[in-house]
């Protein structure tokens, strides 16, 4: 006997009629999203009704929180799924039969969600279904009962667990001893992977783009890098460094018995409505591996022009320069100053389907829609030089480099802007007048950089203070030192539940936009002095870094240490 499908169920039991049910088939083929999901969005019923449904459906029990059922068996149970990540997914586990499971979910389809609770848990998952409210309200009431699974106490229980190897033995081994089966053994055990879960998760909620795990000779050291500053978390006991680190090799599908040379890899971590992927670095320290794993989360990065701090004719200016149909546009700063974040901005503003737009990039960090993005590999012999080659006989409309490295590189980027093409692309230097200065010191001729040359952005990321704690004081002459400060009062950090006591949340971009103008040109041509040129783009409009660093003082956004250590290198 076939199962009936959701929408007959619901027809059967009168609660939708065939009309409504076409309406959403008919949605459905217009946007993404399950029948259930789209009947509830579009009020034709209501969550419960499809959550019986479903049970109906898969003949899997339905409970609610008014029958009394919708609770743990014991409170220890709850040590099996971490409260974040049940609270998360709407989980809660009920009951343990031997080596079965029993959880409350309200999607018996999410086979992701189910996968995971197995191999958190370490056990088989039996199904009953609830609605995404009573497991809400149940989770609130036994986890906070409980106050269970929060990292810092995942972290404290680390402390207590105590190695296999110590118990059969009696003593302490040394766990460069361990072999490969016993690490794949423990970096698989329950503790570990929710511990791990539990870091990765914290550090994206806490928005860090960067997680460091690293070993001495007494402890293991776990630091957040958020807004740009690396901050202590409380680490895990020394005797899970080995386990950790494989458990993380594992899902990066690296080599966990190669603990001599720097390895790299890659993971896709699911949360909620989004995927957040991470890169993974690994170092052979002379106390252990060293983890850096950089998380790239499309979801908490705005790819906005007009929300990266750029003043209203600084964007005015940038999206005159890559609206133009060629010419070469780079953006410069030092490592970590938000390059690729303006250029993917950028990018995203002038995403059209009648043009054909190619980048090279070194790696790919954000993958866009509509774009042919391309991972460079020297190794292989795929370097930007050669990328640019092939792009140019692809037909393109606009071509993003990652980076210009070299002189063939920067060579390809002038010729394929004068040959009708729109150029992106990034450079380190200090300021905006010293990218021309670095392109002719690296070899291309004024000839061609002249015609070819139409923007130059060059920027620093300064942290916002914390609109709920930043205060107002005056500041002494000497906090002041040079800049020059309209405003009697200026903010300062002071810290807040809401910034982790930081005083600090987010950053911006301290720009400074010049455009080459025929003026510009004329003086390249004559071979004229990066100051020369400098004081020609301020006289044209240009605002230097520092000047617009102070205008976001006296805006109360960031601070003067901010601005000092940001402008001032």
């Amino acid at each position: 006997m076939s199962r009936l499908k959701l929408g007959e169920i619901l027809i059967q039991q009168g609660l939708i009629t065939q009309e409504q049910l076409d309406q959403v088939i008919l949605a459905q083929k217009q946007r993404k999203g399950r029948i259930g999901e789209l009947l509830v969005e579009l009020e034709i019923t209501k969550e419960i009704d499809i959550v019986i449904a479903l049970a109906k459906q898969f003949s899997i029990p339905y409970i609610s929180r008014e029958s009394g059922l919708l609770k743990p068996q014991n409170s220890d149970l709850l040590n099996l799924i971490p409260r974040e990540f049940a609270k998360k997914n709407f989980a809660i586990p009920l009951s343990l039969n031997g080596n079965t499971l029993t959880c409350a979910l309200y999607d018996p389809l999410d086979l992701l969600l189910i996968d995971n609770l197995r191999k958190i848990t370490g056990y088989d998952i039996s199904l009953v279904l609830a609605t995404k409210e009573n497991i809400a309200q149940a989770n609130e009431e036994w986890y906070s009962k409980e106050g269970q699974s929060s990292l810092s106490e995942a972290v404290q229980d680390s402390y207590d667990i105590t190695p296999k190897e110590e118990i059969l033995s009696g003593q302490k081994k040394d766990e460069t001893e361990l072999s490969i089966d016993k690490l794949i053994e423990r970096a698989g055990e329950a503790p570990v992977v929710k511990l791990v879960d539990l870091i990765i998760r914290q550090a994206i909620d806490q928005r860090a783009s960067d997680i460091h795990i690293e070993s001495y000779k007494d402890k293991i050291s776990l630091r957040y890098r958020v807004d740009g500053s690396l901050y202590e978390i409380p680490p895990p006991a020394k005797h899970l460094l080995l386990p950790i680190v494989s458990r993380i090799k594992i899902l990066a599908k690296l080599d966990i018995a190669e603990k001599r040379l720097p390895q790299d890899g890659a993971i896709s971590a699911k949360l909620e409505d989004r995927t957040v992927d991470l890169r993974i670095s690994t170092v052979p320290t002379v106390w252990g591996e060293k983890v850096v794993m950089r998380i790239l989360d499309k979801g908490a990065i705005d790819l906005d022009l007009s929300s990266l701090g750029f003043e209203p004719n600084q964007l005015e200016a940038i999206r005159k320069g890559i609206k133009s149909p060629f010419g070469l546009v780079f953006v410069t700063g030092p490592t970590g100053s938000g390059k690729s974040t303006t250029l993917y901005s950028c990018l995203k503003e002038i995403i059209d389907s009648t043009k054909n737009i190619m980048t090279a990039e070194d790696p790919v960090e954000y993958r866009l829609d509509g774009i042919n993005q391309v991972h460079v590999k020297p190794e292989i012999g795929l370097t930007f030089a050669s990328a640019l080659r092939s792009f140019l006989r692809q037909d393109p409309d606009i071509v993003m480099v990652g980076e210009v490295r070299d002189v063939e590189t920067a060579q390809i980027c002038v010729r394929a802007a004068l040959t009708g093409h729109l150029v992106l692309s990034t450079l380190h230097t200090n300021d905006a007048a010293s990218a021309i200065t670095r392109l002719l010191d690296i070899g291309i001729p004024t000839y061609l950089l002249t015609p070819s040359l139409s923007l130059i952005v060059a920027q620093r990321l300064a942290r916002k203070l914390c609109p709920i704690c930043k205060e107002a004081y005056e500041p002494s002459a000497e906090q002041m030192g040079k800049l020059q400060i309209k405003s009697d009062l200026v903010y300062r950090p002071k810290g807040c539940k809401k910034c982790n006591q930081t005083g600090y949340k987010g950053r911006l971009a301290i720009s400074e936009v010049l455009v080459v103008t025929d003026t510009i040109r004329r003086m390249i041509g004559k071979d004229a002095s990066y100051v020369e040129i400098k004081e020609a783009a301020i006289k044209n409009g240009m605002s230097p870094l520092l000047e617009i660093g102070v205008k976001k003082i006296e805006e109360g956004i960031t601070s003067i240490d901010e601005v000092l250590s940001a402008t001032l290198l």
